[in-house]
């Protein structure tokens, strides 16, 4: 069966929070039909957005989303990256949704600083998380429930799974692919991306 994975974009994302896992769960199912192509595709991979606009990334990439907030395919896997997140926070229909999707979906994900909108849309109560190392004490501060982890590439809790910032978006993906698919899977697409995986969470190669 397939799954349906979701990237949230907004203005100013960080381009390579959202690229990273995209082309690690595209990757993963062009490698995987290789292997068998009569098998159905791992992984179907849309953008969703507050709006059909373009979306302005961090540094000017402008980006065309798949489907809106309101119009999306039922989403599987939802990950949501960093970047400038202040006006996104501020955001209720964005918040609301996230916390919807979170409870449909199988897993809900997040890069750097998207974990400030998991835990503002309740995701992360209870939870351990990580961000990127720069937004850890503002992460703590606004947040003082969660228990924030450092040196950490990744935190996996189950239904929730956070990243620290930027490339590590590509391993915490890399490591979604081993637990939805298999570790074969996984090894082949950060071979194929040339990528030093970090398996482990800690960032130990």
């Amino acid at each position: 069966m397939t799954i349906s994975v979701a990237i949230f974009l907004f203005p100013d994302i960080e381009v390579l929070d959202f690229a990273g896992p995209y082309e690690v769960f595209t990757t993963a199912s062009r490698v995987f039909k290789r292997r068998d192509q009569k098998a159905e595709a791992p992984f179907a991979v849309f953008t969703v957005a507050n709006s059909k606009a373009l979306v302005r990334a961090r540094a000017g990439l402008e980006v065309r989303p798949d489907f809106t907030i309101t119009d999306h395919p039922p989403i599987d896997v939802l990950v949501v990256p960093g970047g400038v997140v202040t006006q996104e926070l501020d955001r209720p229909e964005v918040v609301h949704w996230i916390a919807g999707r979170h409870n449909d979906a199988r897993l809900t994900a997040s890069v750097c600083t998207g974990a400030f909108l998991l835990a503002r849309a309740g995701v992360l109560d209870g939870k351990s998380a990580t961000t990127h190392w720069e937004d850890i004490p503002d992460l703590r501060a606004m947040f003082p429930q969660l228990q924030v982890l450092e040196n950490r590439r990744w935190v996996d809790e189950g239904k929730v799974v956070t990243s620290g910032g930027i490339s590590a978006g590509i391993d915490m993906s890399l490591h979604l692919v081993e637990r939805l698919v298999d570790r074969e899977l996984a090894l082949a697409t950060a071979r194929q991306m040339e990528v030093d995986w970090h398996e482990d969470s800690s960032g130990q190669s």
